[in-house]
């Protein structure tokens, strides 16, 4: 990767590039230590209480930081994700939408249009839900000069509604002018810098790190262990990445003019994970929108009733949580894979280029079989992926059992994949338009 990295650097336009995403990323780093006006938050941000084994760990990790201490950038890119999720789904259900997605070029700026103002929206109901939150746990400054909450509330969802927005322009700049997938960067740049954070609390010795190491016993040999855990995860996705099940295509020689074509064998890669880290991606958007009703009514709610127990089953750290989460992840896997491929058209591209699968009928005989494959692997994929998601909620669960409260590590499967997949997609565009260029400057 790193060869790769300074292979790039000594081309001017690609230097360019890797240059502007750079850029954007400090831009990005700024706004998440930027605070939003009327907001005071004590030291040690919302995760400092009791709070910090809850769903807001999971948001203040995917947005490096910014959500726990309330600042410009605090909702990040997660309302575009969830637009993104949200139109993607309503695709398959709404024919209108399904009509522009086959459209071209056209008919996804239509498609990128309305995902915009899908994020507006949801951006707009995730601040308010912040703003009450904030004003539940007084962490909003009122002055009483004349300035009462509701103007409070103005400006602090307006930046929060803005900052997302931005955030937002800034992936699509990354897009169009920069290296790699603009959103997935800036999800790479908030985990990233949350490394730290985590460093500190598996290591942090002073009183006031109040790191794991700190508490001696069991926690010097299960911080270590983390460590290990990450790296064998790391090895695990990047094998996970690359494992591929050919499919072999033999097509058969055909004559055009004085020329012979065909007659060759090749292979249909199909990805073990071809899904990448999407699954997961939706899995926990959707298990956050109990967490995210919670901040609504969290003053409301009674200790010991229903609706405390209801809340509780989607912590990260419950079982409840693991086991939907682990059934949405083999849901969203087939889902997503149902919409990239479509085994009859390739099927069909295979029969009209005179090939067949050794063994395989043409037509619907090699339909079914591509179906079949597909299926097997989506599973196989599926329960891959899972593995490392439910990491953090199986090893919190275990540690439980010989510490006090167990560990709970943030920095944990969502993130880790997360991290991989975008370095190594990165690198891979990179290797790709190095390769373009230099095939470009042979043939000139």
């Amino acid at each position: 990767m790193f060869q790769t990295l300074a292979n790039a650097w000594k081309i001017p336009d690609l230097r360019k590039k890797i240059l502007f995403t750079a850029f954007i990323i400090v831009l990005f780093r700024i706004g998440a230590n930027i605070p939003v006006p009327f907001v005071d938050i004590i030291e040690g941000g919302l995760l400092s209480g009791t709070e910090g084994t809850t769903f807001l760990n999971y948001l203040s990790m995917m947005t490096g930081d910014a959500f726990n201490y309330g600042t410009v950038f605090a909702l990040s890119i997660t309302p575009y994700i969830n637009s993104s999720i949200i139109i993607q789904l309503l695709t398959v259900a709404i024919p209108a939408l399904e009509r522009l997605s086959k459209e071209g070029e056209e008919g996804r700026k239509k498609i990128a249009t309305i995902t915009r103002y899908v994020t507006l929206g949801l951006g707009l109901l995730q601040s308010t839900a912040y703003f009450i939150y904030l004003n539940a746990k007084d962490y909003l400054l009122y002055t009483g000069d004349g300035f009462p909450k509701v103007f409070e509330g103005i400006v602090v969802i307006s930046v929060l509604t803005a900052g997302t927005t931005l955030v937002m322009w800034l992936g699509e700049q990354i897009n169009g002018k920069g290296i790699g997938n603009g959103i997935s960067i800036i999800l790479f740049a908030g985990i990233i810098s949350r490394i730290p954070t985590e460093a500190t609390m598996l290591f942090g010795t002073s009183e006031g790190a109040q790191g794991y190491f700190s508490r001696g016993g069991i926690y010097y040999f299960l911080a270590p262990f983390v460590v290990v855990c990450y790296l064998l995860m790391i090895a695990y996705i990047v094998w996970m990445d690359n494992a591929e099940r050919k499919i072999p295509v033999q097509y058969a020689k055909r004559v055009v003019g004085r020329k012979m074509y065909g007659g060759q064998s090749t292979h249909i890669p199909i990805k073990v994970n071809m899904s990448g880290v999407m699954p997961v991606i939706f899995a926990s958007s959707i298990l956050s929108l109990p967490p995210t009703i919670e901040l609504f009514v969290s003053s409301k709610i009674k200790e010991g009733s229903f609706w405390e127990t209801f809340f509780g089953w989607f912590e990260p750290t419950s079982v409840v949580y693991g086991v939907l989460y682990f059934l949405m992840i083999i849901f969203f896997a087939y889902f997503y894979a149902a919409i990239q491929y479509n085994p009859t058209e390739m099927a069909n591209n295979i029969r009209s280029n005179s090939g067949t699968i050794p063994g395989i009928r043409p037509g619907k005989p090699t339909a079914l079989y591509i179906e079949k494959i597909i299926s097997r692997i989506i599973l196989l994929g599926a329960l891959l992926l899972s593995v490392v998601a439910l990491f953090p909620t199986v090893f919190t669960q275990i540690t439980s059992l010989v510490t006090k409260d167990g560990m709970n590590i943030s920095l944990g499967g969502t993130s880790i994949i997360i991290m991989v997949g975008v370095a190594l997609e990165t690198v891979k565009q990179l290797e790709s338009q190095m390769m373009l260029r230099h095939y470009k400057g042979f043939l000139d």
